[in-house]
């Protein structure tokens, strides 16, 4: 599902100025391989991600996003931390900046396949053989192989 509806008629009112929206990333781990996607908007190789519809339980949006995205069903089982990303001016000037919650889930079934057109490839890889990722998508990996108590705040 690329760009969700509400943010769609926002941007009628407020045409390409800064947003500010709630989204997730997840770590999926079947076993020792962590679940990641090829975007097709810009070929970088990242975890699961979209963002959090209005009234929408942030966990509910984790699991669905997986799902819709890899065509994996997932137990979504830790908050492992909330941070920021920094702004993004989107190809047609859109700008926003999100609260990233981020999440760690469990494979429960399915194999994966890429389920909408948001991405180019989806596939396991184990952890020493993964390809390179942004930074923030690095960062949710250490929380969920290093959890902490309370979860992670960035600085």
């Amino acid at each position: 599902m690329p760009t969700p509806e509400f943010i769609t008629e926002l941007r009628t009112h407020i045409g390409h100025e800064m947003l500010w929206l709630s989204g997730v990333k997840v770590v999926v781990f079947d076993h020792d391989r962590v679940l990641l996607v090829r975007r097709a908007d810009n070929g970088q190789w990242t975890l699961p991600a979209g963002i959090i519809d209005p009234g929408e339980e942030a966990s509910h949006t984790a699991s669905r996003e997986v799902l819709e995205e890899t065509g994996i069903r997932c137990e979504i089982t830790d908050l492992l931390g909330v941070g920021i990303t920094a702004p993004t001016v989107y190809p047609n000037g859109d700008q926003a900046q999100y609260l990233d919650v981020v999440f760690k889930a469990v494979h429960v079934s399915g194999q994966p396949v890429c389920a909408d057109d948001e991405n180019l490839e989806v596939a396991y890889f184990s952890l020493d053989d993964r390809p390179q990722l942004p930074p923030l998508h690095e960062r949710a990996i250490t929380w969920a192989l290093n959890p902490r108590p309370g979860g992670y705040f960035a600085a």
